[in-house]
C-alpha cells in the first residue's frame, strides 16, 4: 500500500498515514486515540457551522469517527487521511440534515397538487405513541439495558449517562473526573462494543 502514498503529502499527512497503519494493522488502540485527538476539535467546528448545534455536532463528530474506523481498510492513500475522514463527516452531517428536514417540513405544505388538482397535506405526527408503538419502544430500551450491562463498568457507565440520563459531554467529564477528550473517546469505544453485542445477538431489537 506503501508505493500509493502521494509524494506530494504534508508531513502532517505522512504521519496520519503511519497512524492509519498502526491502527489497521496493529489494531492500535493508541493510535485510534491520536487520531481522534488530532481531529477531533476540527471535525467538531466544521459540524457546528453546518449545523449549530453543540449536542448535534458533537454527536455527529462521534459517529464521523466510528465510521472512519470501521471502514479504515478502505482508505486509499492516494489523497490525505484528513481529506478522506472530513468527506465522510461532512456526508453523514448532509444525511442527518435531510433526514431532520424531513421530519420538520410544514405541516401546510401541498406536495403533488396544482391549482387544478389537489395535492395532499403532510398530516403532524402524534406527539405521543400508540400502546403498540409504546410497547416496541420500551422492549428495545430494555434490550439495550440488558446489554449494556456485558460492558465494562467504565463504558457501562459512559453509557449510561449520556443515553439513559442525557448527560452532555461536559457533564459527563466532571461527574467521572475524566478529561474532555477522554469522554468522547471512551464513549465512542463503548459505543463500538454495544453495537458488536448486539449485532452478534440473535434477533433484532
Amino acid at each position: 500500500m506503501e508505493e500509493l502514498l502521494n509524494e506530494h503529502f504534508s508531513d502532517r499527512a505522512k504521519y496520519d498515514y503511519v497512524l492509519v497503519q498502526r491502527a489497521l494493522n496493529d489494531n492500535d488502540e493508541k493510535a485510534y486515540a491520536e487520531i481522534m485527538e488530532r481531529y477531533r476539535e476540527p471535525i467538531y467546528y466544521m459540524l457546528y457551522k453546518m449545523i449549530r448545534n453543540a449536542d448535534d455536532a458533537e454527536d455527529l463528530a462521534i459517529e464521523a469517527f466510528g465510521k472512519a474506523f470501521r471502514n479504515l481498510h478502505q482508505y486509499v492513500p492516494s489523497h490525505a487521511f484528513s481529506t478522506w475522514l472530513y468527506k465522510i463527516a461532512t456526508n453523514n452531517c448532509i444525511d442527518f440534515i435531510r433526514k431532520k428536514k424531513m421530519k420538520t417540513f410544514s405541516l401546510d405544505a401541498e406536495v403533488g397538487g396544482n391549482s387544478d388538482k389537489g395535492g395532499y397535506k403532510i398530516e403532524p405526527a402524534s406527539n405521543t405513541l400508540d400502546p403498540e408503538e409504546k410497547t416496541i419502544r420500551d422492549q428495545k430500551i430494555e434490550v439495550v439495558r440488558k446489554v449494556v450491562t456485558f460492558l465494562k463498568p467504565r463504558y457501562k457507565r459512559l453509557i449510561e449517562l449520556r443515553y439513559f440520563e442525557e448527560y452532555s459531554y461536559q457533564e459527563i467529564s466532571e461527574e467521572m473526573n475524566l478529561p474532555l477528550g477522554t469522554v468522547k473517546a471512551q464513549l465512542f469505544r463503548a459505543k463500538e462494543l454495544l453495537y458488536e453485542i448486539l449485532k452478534n445477538r440473535k434477533g433484532s431489537i
